[in-house]
């Protein structure tokens, strides 16, 4: 992006996921390019999203400003329209051919101007992104729209959206509309930047079939404390589900389309052979082979008694862990775990060697006859890298597989990292049944692993066929699949012939297990097409768009494994219903005009996910670039000047410290332009930037023993108020003073209620292995931790919810929720803010998460680093718990009997707990529960 005039640069951008736009700042003179109005309008009918993002802005400068409206969108969604209303003339974006709009790329290129306005961004988005130059006063208004099929992954849909709109806006409104006939059956909002005073602002309403999220902050919710910056900086996120039934068919009818939803409720799982093919080559080595052995250790721990498994590790060669396939008992899996634990990485990497030795391995199973009628047979390949020994050609590897695979298996490609070849995995993949997927070299890694195997470790059904009454519809969609996999959902769309009966209807025939099973749906047309008739909820022939957007993404994927004369009959369908309907596909491109004399056109193209390979390169054309490293999909502008130094950071060539994922100097960039978001390689920790770790906080030293490490404590006696203070003791000449040792936070703090007594703290002495501290089975909590005595910390500590179906597991690195087997990583210190019908989730910017319901006992958690480090656990609301209550720390909220003080020392004291007698002394303790740096208060301490 060219600057308007030196030093005046001034565009502001808003960073969206899904469905939040506008203008991103620059320089430091935010009030240049101001936003009055952002709008993001979103209706999903039947799982498909249709999004309006609409940004109007003013330039209050007295000179000519450049705007930048700037989107991320889902990269499944296809972007439909764009315009832009400057001085009262629209300028609209026109989708062509790709070849056709190639002119205009070629000629923008050549004037030096960014002619790419859609690159791949986060791990789910693209980013859209258009510069306009604004006159003094004028106003210009942004228009985006973009569709999209919502997938169902492990039962349940999501928006996912990111809120950063760096400057107040006047008028902000998100509003969320769902619409499903069959009925909703939960619904779920998360934000990472929600506080309690914004939650004012989200209002949720829902009945059977309808939802409607809206979140409209006034100015002053927006303000951070005390300040004019915006406190809207993080991600919200909508989760919802269908009701299902065990015909598990809906068919939807709409204007003359219909859809048909198949994914039913309370089918057994079949068995499954499974062999893990796990890359352990050099590249491997650190940190990815640890995640890869702590992933495959968990996913060994999921399979069921009733499948068979083994593991095959590969470099150089190939080595199977067992000579045969063996049941997944719990001996076996207790010894995969510990040959898991022990891969170590070294060596080059032979693909072809490694899969062709686990299609083997079925074979001879299957000749054997020692793989069970009407199992599924799966094969998971993870690499980080391309084939650099045996056979390393792509193409005669891709045919070897298939050829060995011959349609009996199916084979799933987990692609590490960038450095490998999304391309040839993802041909690998289509060609035999399986998809691939590229696992992000991440703090999560190995839960994205473990996320990947828990969408196939439950088939349902295999050779899904569709069936419908060829008199009655037309164009018909892709109808049989190989697979159908628990929490997925398979989607049919078609045409109704003008001549259709009242009554349409389908057979879905499958294999279970041992049989063969047939459903049978059928569905009014009438009846159906009256149901979609609401204007707040529907927009125009949505279900045409649907049967559309699904065929064309269907055709996309054929391609990738068609043979040449296949792929160019695939390719012409794709590209004329992708032109029809006005879809920027990988075939199509949207050539954005602008005003003349002004800027030229530019070309907005859709990125395909090999590209994305390319952004990782250290150099491009040969030309060093300055990078700023941000975590996650944070974006940050830098401006670049003729050094390619950091601006306003004379002689800093960008931030000291490891460079990860490089990524090329793309050919639009010159001196005094910006670099984009999108070349920001994630490294360093959020919010850290220059080397500076912006959230420290200042810990001061402690003393602790050198054998234990434990921190010492003081004793105190009396009642918790007016504390005593220690003791002022002159040292000897020519001595140094002790230093007393610091008060320490215990590890846990126990408030009882209906006691004379104050808080009871509770250090842990003894401990091996789990320990259920809690478990109320009428409160449907149960909290579990791992307590390591030596360093005096938990390692880890696990709520577990049955109503809703929850985990918490927090550690010290970070909190994992995981709902319907799908985890969900989130960093301490990052505002949380969850809300169910049942549990409400909240975390703040001191790390203190909290769990709470209305009727329930609130759960807290919390990192301290302060003396005494590690995971602490609060409890609040404990009058909540019921008489069934029990585990190590719920035992003291039965009947507890408290002795009298001791006659010789009335700051010891003796209570009974279940027919067990605690002695308790008073000591001076740090309370933890208000966050760091914590207060000394008195309390009654006992060992356990």
């Amino acid at each position: 992006m060219k600057t308007s005039a030196p030093g005046r640069t001034c565009g502001i951008s808003l960073l969206l996921l899904l469905l939040l736009a506008a203008l991103h700042m620059t320089t430091a003179r935010k009030n240049d390019i101001d936003i009055y109005s952002l709008t993001v309008d979103s209706k999903v009918s039947s799982r498909f999203a249709h999004t309006v993002v609409t940004s109007r802005v003013v330039n209050k400068a007295d000179t000519m400003q450049k705007a930048t409206f700037q989107v991320e969108l889902p990269r499944r969604a296809f972007i439909t329209n764009f315009s832009m209303i400057i001085e009262g003339v629209t300028y609209p974006g026109i989708i062509k051919k790709k070849a056709a709009a190639q002119e205009q790329y070629s000629a923008a290129v050549a004037r030096g101007e960014s002619a790419g306005l859609v690159k791949a961004a986060g791990r789910k988005t693209e980013q859209f992104q258009v510069s306009v130059s604004v006159a003094p006063a004028a106003k210009v208004t942004f228009k985006l729209v973009y569709e999209e099929l919502l997938k169902r992954h492990l039962g349940a849909y999501e928006l996912l959206l990111k809120v950063q709109p760096q400057q107040l806006v006047k008028h902000l409104q998100m509003d969320i509309h769902i619409f499903e006939p069959q009925g909703i059956s939960f619904l779920e909002t998360e934000s990472t930047f929600m506080t309690n005073e914004l939650a004012d602002a989200l209002t949720v309403s829902q009945n059977k079939t309808k939802a409607h999220i809206q979140f409209k902050p006034m100015l002053s919710q927006q303000k951070s404390s005390g300040q004019q910056d915006t406190v809207l900086d993080g991600n919200f996120i909508v989760r919802y589900d269908v009701n299902r039934t065990s015909s598990g068919g809906s068919i939807q009818i709409e204007n003359g389309y219909f859809v048909h939803y198949f994914a039913p409720e309370g089918l057994p799982t079949i068995p499954k052979n499974v062999i893990f093919v796990i890359d352990k080559s050099s590249s491997m080595s650190g940190r990815k082979m640890q995640q890869t052995r702590e992933a495959l250790i968990k996913i060994l721990d999921d399979l069921s008694p009733n499948d068979q498994f083994n593991l095959i590790s590969f470099s150089g060669d190939a080595a199977q862990w067992k000579p045969l396939l063996v049941p997944a008992s719990a001996e076996n899996v207790n010894q995969a775990r510990s040959y898991a634990a022990g891969i170590q990485a070294h060596g080059g990497t032979d693909i072809n060697h490694a899969v062709l030795m686990a299609v083997q391995l079925l074979n001879s199973a299957k000749q054997e006859e020692l793989m069970p009628e009407g199992t599924v047979s799966l094969i998971i390949l993870l690499t980080d890298g391309d084939p650099t020994m045996g056979e390393t050609n792509p193409a005669r590897i891709q045919r070897n597989v298939k050829e060995a695979i011959d349609g009996q298996y199916s084979l799933f490609c987990l692609g590490f990292g960038f450095d490998v070849s999304y391309a040839f995995l993802e041909k690998l993949a289509l060609d035999n049944g399986g998809l691939a997927r590229r696992i992000y070299e991440d703090s999560d890694s190995a839960l994205q692993l473990q996320d990947f195997y828990q969408e196939v470790a439950n088939p349902l059904l295999t050779a899904v066929t569709f069936e419908y009454p060829s008199n009655v519809v037309e164009e018909v969609s892709q109808d049989n699949f190989r697979l159908l996999f628990k929490g997925s959902e398979i989607v049919v769309a078609g045409k109704l012939r003008d001549q259709s009966p009242d009554v349409l209807s389908a057979k879905v025939r499958g294999q279970l297990h041992m049989q063969n099973i047939t459903f049978q749906t059928e569905s009014r047309v009438a009846e159906q097409e009256k149901e979609f008739q609401s204007p707040k909820y529907i927009f125009h022939s949505f279900m045409e768009r649907l049967w559309a957007y699904l065929t064309i993404q269907q055709l996309l994927e054929q391609m990738v494994s068609a043979s040449a004369t296949e792929k160019q009959a695939l390719e012409t369908r794709a590209l004329n219903l992708s032109l029809h309907y006005c879809f920027v596909t990988p075939l199509t491109s949207m050539v954005v005009t602008k005003p003349d004399g002004r800027e030229g056109s530019e070309v907005a193209e859709k990125p395909m996910e090999t590209n994305r390979e390319n952004r990782h390169k250290n150099f491009y054309l040969g030309r060093p670039y300055s990078r700023l490293h941000t975590t996650g999909d944070r974006g940050f502008r830098l401006t670049a000047g003729t050094s390619g130094k950091i601006a306003n950071d004379p002689g800093r060539a960008g931030p000291r410290g490891p460079l990860n994922s490089p990524r090329p100097y793309p050919d639009y960039l010159t001196a005094g332009e910006s670099v984009l978001p999108d070349m920001l390689a994630p490294s360093v920790p959020e919010r850290m930037i220059h080397g500076m770790d912006l959230r420290a906080k200042d810990v001061p030293a402690v003393a602790s023993d050198s054998i234990t490490g434990r921190l010492g404590e003081r004793k105190a006696s009396g009642s918790s108020t007016d504390l005593p203070q220690p003791a002022k003791t002159a040292s000897p000449p020519g001595t140094t003073a002790a230093v007393p040792a610091p008060i320490q936070a215990p590890p846990i703090i126990l408030t009882l209620p209906g006691q004379s007594v104050d808080r009871l703290c509770v250090d842990i002495k003894h401990s091996q292995g789990p320990m259920n501290l809690l478990s109320d089975p009428d409160q449907g909590i149960e909290v579990t931790a791992q307590y390591e005595t030596e360093r005096a910390q938990f390692s880890w500590i696990e709520v577990t919810f049955k109503n809703p179906q929850l985990q918490v597991r927090a550690s010290p690195e970070h909190v994992v929720v995981t709902r319907n087997r799908k985890n969900s990583a989130y960093k301490w210190k990052e505002t949380l803010f969850s809300v169910t019908p049942s549990l409400k989730m909240t975390m703040d910017e001191a790390g203190l998460l909290l769990l709470s319901s209305p009727d329930r006992v609130t759960i807290g958690l919390l990192p301290w680093d302060g003396p005494g480090e590690g995971l602490r656990l609060l409890l609040r609301d404990t009058d909540r718990f019921s008489s069934r209550v029990g585990g190590t720390l719920g035992q003291f909220y039965q009947d507890v009997l408290w002795g009298p003080p001791a006659a010789a020392d009335d700051s010891k004291r003796t209570l009974r707990v279940q027919g067990l007698d605690y002695s308790a002394t008073r000591l001076l303790k740090l309370d933890y529960q208000e966050g760091s740096p914590g207060t000394e208060i008195s309390c009654w301490s006992i060992e356990l």
